[in-house]
């Protein structure tokens, strides 16, 4: 069976709840990454901001990056554990029509899993079918 553990990549860096959403665009662009976990100071994971929330919630808004807080963006948090089976993970990813979510183990951030881990997993041959891909592309993708 294959697992969030073996199609996730690791190392997935956190930002803490009370840093600014111009950290979070800075480590975003340093990183080359779309998303980040929000890591309370308890280092549990608390939310997911991304660029696009720092965007559409706080610079079309008219409100500063230097002053807003990365948790004031941190909204509802879906997760999967590290031993979640695939379709349990692209079932939760169609579900709430998201395209990266954070791995846990524990209550502990252990990984994140993107679309291009979803392409990769397919085409390294981790038993992700046509089929699946092409349903989370549907769900996610495609306004219904």
């Amino acid at each position: 069976m294959i697992t969030a553990r073996d199609i996730m990549h690791s190392g997935a860096q956190c930002i803490a709840a009370d840093q600014t959403l111009m950290d979070a665009a800075k480590m975003m662009r340093d990183m080359g990454v779309g998303a980040l976990p929000i890591c309370g100071s308890d280092q549990k994971l608390k939310g997911i901001i991304t660029d696009r929330d720092i965007i559409v919630r706080c610079i079309a808004e008219g409100k500063d990056p230097s002053m807003m807080k990365a948790m004031e963006l941190g909204g509802h948090l879906h997760c999967v554990r590290a031993e979640d089976d695939m379709d349990t993970v692209l079932k939760k990813m169609e579900q709430h029509q998201i395209r990266r979510i954070p791995v846990i183990d524990g209550d502990r951030l252990v990984g994140m899993i993107s679309e291009a881990d979803l392409a990769k997993g397919h085409r390294e041959g981790h038993h992700l079918t046509d089929q699946q891909i092409m349903n989370f592309m549907d769900s996610v993708y495609v306004s219904h």
